[in-house]
């Protein structure tokens, strides 16, 4: 099946790889909270979605090649075949649903959110930035929540969180991004409204102008932790409701830390200590959240 078979880039490197896992990550994936017998699936679905994550981000491919791995990766997904070695995770996770039962359409839609990152459409509104989330960070959200067997009503605060999280991971990045993809995230009419250019990211600190949009999204991002707050409360699998619960905790922690630090001199991170608090504060408030 030529359809899977994908060449190389022109740079001579060779096919792509997830660039980090999961203990690089700014929050928990597939912690002890959760059920063994469901941490292999969410790892599963997490592998997929690091390597089409990595390879949308990858500053050494062109978009076109970097829409073909994606493409590639989609079709394993839904045949469960491929002829690739990098396709690896998208066979494993088209195995996972198949035993857990849930259907490919979350993978799926973080797919679209990284074809646009392949072509680095801009966000240029904030609704712009929620759509953008609600592909590219909505769906892990929900699919835990259909893996643990979770309702409706905990969809919306899910989909928030995500969201937060998703920006917040950009701020992290912000300047990285732009160096190596010419990318931003942040609505560029705040750029505008602001007689400020993106380009002003390359540098080694924040302006009071871009201080300024800084702490706007970051406004925003605290909005959507409001909004995410009943989440624990509305989980009832324990184990998911202690993780959403810590989750939102070290996203609280890492918002508060954005404000206090500059993006732009080094990319800014909670401390083990911090971590270790927020973990407690967030363990604590999910115990106590039903």
């Amino acid at each position: 099946m030529a359809e899977f078979n994908i060449a190389p880039p022109a740079t001579g490197s060779t096919e792509p790889s997830a660039k980090k896992d999961a203990s690089g990550e700014n929050f928990p994936v597939a912690s002890r909270l959760l059920p063994k017998r469901l941490r292999p699936h969410v790892m599963a679905f997490y592998h997929f979605v690091r390597l089409a994550d990595d390879i949308a981000d990858d500053p050494d491919l062109e978009p076109e090649l970097k829409l073909s791995h994606l493409d590639a990766l989609e079709r394993a997904l839904v045949k469960g075949e491929a002829h690739s070695a990098y396709l690896q995770p998208a066979l494993d996770l088209h195995a996972s649903l198949k035993l857990t039962r849930i259907p490919d359409t979350h993978a799926r839609q973080v797919l679209q959110a990284f074809r646009r990152d392949a072509k680095n459409t801009p966000c240029r509104t904030w609704s712009d930035l929620m759509l953008y989330c609600r592909y590219s960070a909505a769906p892990v959200g929900r699919y835990l929540l259909d893996l643990h067997g979770e309702g409706a009503k905990a969809v919306g605060p899910s989909d928030a969180l995500c969201a937060a999280l998703q920006i917040l991971n950009h701020l992290q990045d912000c300047r990285e991004d732009w160096v190596q993809l010419g990318r931003c995230y942040v609505p560029r009419i705040w750029f505008e409204q602001s007689k400020v250019s993106p380009e002003r990211l390359v540098e080694r600190s924040s302006n009071d102008q871009l201080r300024a949009i800084l702490d706007r999204t970051l406004d925003e991002v605290d909005k959507l932790l409001e909004r995410a707050a009943p989440l624990p409360g509305l989980v009832v699998h324990r184990g998911l409701r202690l993780e959403s619960a810590v989750i939102l905790s070290l996203a609280r922690a890492l918002s508060r830390q954005l404000r206090r630090q500059d993006p732009l001199a080094r990319r800014v991170k909670l401390t083990t200590p911090g971590r270790v608090v927020a973990t407690f504060q967030g363990i604590v408030a999910g115990l106590s959240s039903r």
